[in-house]
């Protein structure tokens, strides 16, 4: 697909104009304020070390729904060996310290898939909020319809162009399956 990616509703700002910061520990910010309580915990229950009020981890862990020009979305499986082996899932992962979500993304889908992409083709969808046994997920979801490349499964995993209407056959994790409804409305 084309590189260029003016068209895309959102842009890469979206998040950052909603004062979403792609790194830990999220930030709630107010006029440029840190809003935070005596304990150092912010309005999201999240503390300077990325703990959650409930003692978890904040794990922030950026998706995408690639999207070819028949409107299917990539899907990928997880592989034997990982956490959740055997769900289809979003191609994506964990934003490293120092990365936005979209950083993350572009090395993401380049290393795991073999496409590439720029900032301007990721136009924030919506997220993901899900907490799991020792760990509270947070997944901003990014659309994708301009990339170079023919993706395949570079880490072991087998990947899939799905309709939209069909996501619902693939079981997922827990936390990809509130985002199917919101895919299924978009395309």
């Amino acid at each position: 697909m084309a590189a260029g990616c003016d068209d895309q509703r959102g842009g890469a700002g979206s998040l950052r104009q909603a004062g979403f910061c792609g790194s830990l520990p999220l930030s709630l910010l107010e006029q440029g304020r840190t809003i935070v309580n005596e304990a150092g915990v912010n309005e999201a229950g999240v503390n300077e070390t990325g703990v959650t009020g409930a003692g978890k981890k904040l794990l922030l862990v950026a998706a995408c729904a690639l999207v070819d020009t028949d409107n299917r979305i990539l899907l990928a499986q997880r592989p034997e060996g990982k956490s959740l082996a055997g769900l289809w899932e979003f191609p994506g992962g964990k934003v490293e310290p120092g990365e936005t979500p979209e950083e993350a993304l572009i090395r993401e889908l380049r290393e795991e898939l073999g496409v590439t992409t720029r900032v301007a083709c990721l136009a924030p969808l919506t997220f993901a909020s899900h907490t799991y046994e020792t760990f509270h997920l947070l997944m901003p979801l990014f659309v994708c319809r301009r990339y170079e490349g023919i993706p395949q499964g570079l880490e072991g995993q087998v990947v899939k162009w799905v309709r939209p209407n069909a996501l619902r056959d693939y079981p997922m994790p827990p936390a990809d399956e509130p985002l199917i409804p919101i895919l299924q409305d978009l395309l």
